[in-house]
């Protein structure tokens, strides 16, 4: 491809064609301080795992949410921590602050800014924004859907995006969901890091002016 005048992107009537994507591994609900410490315990054991957050949707105007729920995923399991109950403990915070232990995420630092609600002085360390990333791949889009969808031709479903995160239970559907958020995150990590991925094999070429147009940004000159 020529990457001065081509890039990578999808559009929604593609990606909703695909299948959805299944989570093949296992997910704990750590809602205790025992259970924090055996799920911090596996995942600094990992070194490398995929990260995300959910937050309870605020649908008033100028009301917002502490986050809710911390998701944090090996290749085949993923520990959804129940920060709504827990906060943050002081072994998730040591974890989440060691650059030695690679995070990937998505716009991590809408994430952290949630997660200073609930401690002021975090100072995350070790985090790889995947929007930063797929640059170097010249991949344009930049929601963890779409990134999904170039890479595995697989759908992620967003159906319990803005479901109560801070509900006494979660559902199996919203675990699941939760759960694939923070897995892809760590598999895309994988797939390109590999080598795997081909930016000029991708059948998801695209016009660079076309589509910063259709997005409504300046194209260079």
């Amino acid at each position: 491809m020529n990457t001065l005048t081509q890039t990578i992107a999808i559009d929604k009537a593609t990606v909703a064609e695909m299948p959805t994507v299944s989570f093949p591994g296992g997910i704990t609900v750590v809602d205790d301080a025992a259970a924090a410490r055996v799920a911090v315990r596996e995942l600094t054991r990992a070194r490398v795992i995929g990260f995300d957050t959910e937050t309870r949707p605020s649908f008033h105007k100028g009301r917002h949410h502490s986050v809710a729920l911390m998701q944090l995923s090996t290749e085949d399991h993923c520990f959804l921590f129940r920060l709504n109950i827990l906060g943050i403990s002081e072994g998730l915070r040591h974890l989440l602050e060691d650059p030695e232990i690679i995070k990937i995420g998505l716009s991590v630092h809408d994430d952290f800014a949630v997660m200073r609600r609930l401690s002021p002085d975090l100072d995350p360390q070790g985090f790889i924004d995947l929007q930063e990333y797929v640059k170097y791949f010249h991949i344009s889009d930049i929601s963890l859907q779409k990134i999904y969808a170039i890479i595995f031709g697989e759908r992620i479903s967003k159906t319990q995006r803005l479901t109560n995160w801070e509900a006494p239970v979660l559902t199996e559907a919203q675990q699941t969901y939760a759960a694939i958020d923070a897995w892809a995150c760590l598999r895309l990590y994988r797939r390109l890091r590999s080598g795997a991925f081909r930016p000029d094999e991708s059948p998801y070429i695209v016009d660079r002016a076309e589509y910063l147009a259709a997005h409504n940004q300046p194209v260079a000159q």
